[in-house]
Order: structure tokens, then sequence, then C-alpha cells
């Protein structure tokens, strides 16, 4: 098919079967039999499963499962499930939890599970007058929001607080109404979804003005999470080693530059939780982000600094919004298996995990950038994968990634030489 003929145009696409789907994308790309049977290969996502979890489905795409050891959290020991395709996040992880196994290990807290619900309200006339006739509704609007989930209030979770503010915007003033909700063990974004929609004509009705926005934010600031640990400079290459730990921290505090990127190895750990429990990782990343800019300045999540006892102290504060009930964590076989690997039995004790591992993670990437400069572990890695890549097997693999490394040309046309050049040698 000629590039001027196609057309992306496909009425009732979504209808098809996943075959009929996949041979339309082959004969557009211009796939071949093995780029299509690699398509194909949904792993171990049955079929039926992933063509219902989003629409237009064509195939499916692996990313490595792995699990981080040595973790200590609250004082229990866990193994830790990580989805992720970046080299050396998990060696980091496990190695920087070694790091921090003294006294209970890493600990952190979990506040209730209680997500944000948010109607705007539009057209208002007198806007702070209605906010007050809204609050003084407060009872009712949250008994007629219960009513929308029985089973949660039966868990003990539901609706818990109703807050009201004037917005002024380019189109005038506006109400912003937040439920407060429990959410317990799910992510929350259904259960919310529906009571501030079944919310929003009791409101309209108060105030006159119209419902426009209602939904879930994602900025999770109900649901905060708190890590700290404690370790001896010791432990992580001596009293200098913690000391440009601490520097490190300080730059980023000052410097939103750095601290994007201070910032983005925390969630190197997180997200590789968030993806192998199947979580809502764009909610955690917008939340986190969002968190770490609330100052007005874009800041870190993460703090270290060395008490008076000498000893190197980091915490971690971030909003974590995740479920183990509902959602793709309860579809995905895989999902389910991490969770059993976790061992967890309450969405609280996940965000505990992941916040941990976020603060791990950070400890890692800050002791390898003062330490021996990150590139010199990922270099480590990439000159196996390229090795891997010219054809390498068994023994060869370090031996021509070593032989790169020593003579600093990582390139993917060097392992081939050098491959070939010890083939030859073995087949004298």
């Amino acid at each position: 098919m000629s590039h001027e003929m196609r057309s992306s145009r496909i009425p009732g696409f979504y209808k098809k079967s996943l075959d009929e789907r996949l041979r339309i994308v082959g004969e557009w790309a211009g796939l071949t039999e093995e780029e299509v049977n690699l398509l194909r290969n949904l792993g171990n996502l049955p079929e039926k499963i992933a063509d219902s979890m989003i629409e237009n489905v064509i195939g499916g795409m692996t990313y490595p499962f792995a699990v981080a050891v040595n973790f200590k959290i609250n004082g229990r020991d866990y193994l830790v499930p990580m989805v992720i395709e970046e080299t050396s996040v998990v060696a980091a992880a496990s190695n920087a939890a070694k790091m921090l196994r003294r006294g209970r290990g890493i600990i952190v807290r979990a506040g209730p599970q209680e997500m944000i619900g948010q109607i705007h309200l539009v057209n208002v006339e007198a806007p702070y007058y209605k906010a007050m006739k809204i609050l003084e509704h407060k009872e009712e609007i949250i008994d007629h929001a219960k009513q929308q989930d029985s089973t949660l209030i039966k868990l003990g979770g539901g609706p818990r607080d109703l807050e009201v503010r004037v917005l002024n915007t380019r189109m005038g003033p506006v109400i912003v109404v937040h439920l407060i909700v429990d959410v317990l063990d799910a992510m929350g974004a259904n259960a919310v979804n529906t009571m501030v929609e079944s919310i929003a004509p009791l409101l309209e009705k108060i105030t006159g003005g119209e419902a426009r926005l209602r939904i879930i934010s994602n900025y999770a600031t109900r649901r905060i999470v708190r890590a700290l640990a404690r370790t001896d400079p010791e432990d992580v290459g001596g009293k200098d080693v913690a000391r440009k730990i601490v520097e490190a921290s300080i730059l980023a505090e000052a410097d939103p530059y750095r601290a994007v990127t201070h910032n983005k190895g925390i969630m190197n750990g997180i997200i590789a939780v968030a993806l192998a429990t199947a979580q809502d990782h764009r909610a955690i990343e917008a939340g986190a982000h969002a968190y770490a800019a609330r100052s007005g300045v874009y800041k870190p999540l993460s703090t270290w600094e060395l008490d008076e006892e000498g000893m190197l102290v980091g915490s971690l504060e971030l909003p974590l919004q995740v479920g183990i009930v509902g959602g793709a964590t309860k579809v995905h076989p895989i999902a389910k298996i991490a969770l059993k690997i976790l061992g967890v039995k309450t969405a609280k004790e996940l965000a505990e995990i992941m916040a941990a591992v976020g603060l791990a993670q950070n400890l890692a990437a800050l002791r390898a950038l003062v330490h021996e400069g990150i590139q010199k572990g990922h270099m480590r890695l990439h000159a196996r994968n390229l090795a891997i890549m010219a054809g390498a097997t068994g023994e060869l693999i370090d031996k021509i990634a070593e032989r790169m490394i020593g003579e600093g040309k990582i390139r993917y046309d060097y392992a081939k030489k050098l491959l070939e050049e010890y083939l030859k040698g073995e087949n004298k």
C-alpha cells in the first residue's frame, strides 16, 4: 500500500477482532511475518483480558519484571517487585536497601487514604454567600454522596468532609467544592467520580450555578506518605561520601533544574513498583510533581542531612494514590502475583512500601553521583548490553564488556569487532 493511498480513517476498527486489527496494521506498516508474530505474543496477559483493558488492541509488549532484595520497612522484610526498562535501577534499589537495614529499616507512615473529588460551579451570583450556603447544607450533601457506594460505607470508608472555596478566574468567580472521601484500599477514581457527579445537581440547586467539572483531583494532598531512614556514613562509603550526599541534596533544594532529576530518581523506584502492581502511574507522577512545586518553586521531594550523632538521615514526603482493589490491579494476572510477593493487605501498606523504595532509590542515585559518577555503573551495563546485541553469549559477554570499558570504546561496532576476534581465536 503506497503512503499516499493510506488513510487512518478505519470505520469500525474497534469492532474487529485482534487478529483482523493486527492484519490491517501489518499491511499499513509493511510489517514482516516475524514482526506480526512478535506483536501477537501477549506473553503472560490473556488475550481476552488485554482486549478488554483498552481499545484497538493489536498485541502486547513485555517489560522485565524483577524483585529488589534487602528491603526492611517498618521492621518487616520485603521482596519488592519492580517493572522497569532502565538498567541499574533494581540493582541500585537493592544496594541502598542493604545500607538502610539498621534497626527497623526504613520507617514509613501513611495517613488515611482520602481522595478529593471536585465540582466546579460557574455562573454563580454572590459566590461568597453561596459558598456559605453550601456549607450550611453540608450534612445533607454528604448524606447524598454516601448513598452512592454502600459497599465502601459498609467497609468503613466513604465521604468524610466538604470544603468550599471561591476561585477568581478569567471568566469571573468560580466556586470549587471538594468532597473528601476515604477510599480505603482503592485508588478511588471510580467511587469518587460517582459521588461528585451525584451531588452536582444538589449544588446547582443551592447556588443557582452550573456544575462544570465533576471529577477526582490527582493532586492527592490528603494522601501524604512520609518515609525516613537513618544510616551510618560507613555504610554508604564513609564520612566524605555522606557529606557529599548532603551537599547534593542542598543543591537540589537551590536549583529546580537539579531538583527535577533528583525527583526523577525517586520516581524510578516508585513507578517501577507502580507498574508491577498495575497502578495508575500517570496519576502518581502528576501528583508528586505538583507537590514538589507547592511552594511556587519546584523543590526536591526528599532531603538528606547529618544528625547530631553524625548519622546520615533522609526524609521523603509525597502524595501517593494507590489501590489494591479494582482497576487493572485486580484484572492483570501479574499485578495480582506482584501483590502476593509483597504480601500487602492494604493500600496504605503498598503506599508505604513505594515511598520506602523511592527513598532508597534516591540514596543510591546520590551516592553514585558523588562517589563514582553515575556513568560508571551505567556504562558497565551498557557495555554488556552492546556485547549481547553483537551476539556474544556466556563468558564472552563480560570479556567483551570489560575490554570495551578498559579501552574506553563502548560502541556496538567495536563489540562486533571484538566478538569476531574472540570467535576466530576460539576456532583456531
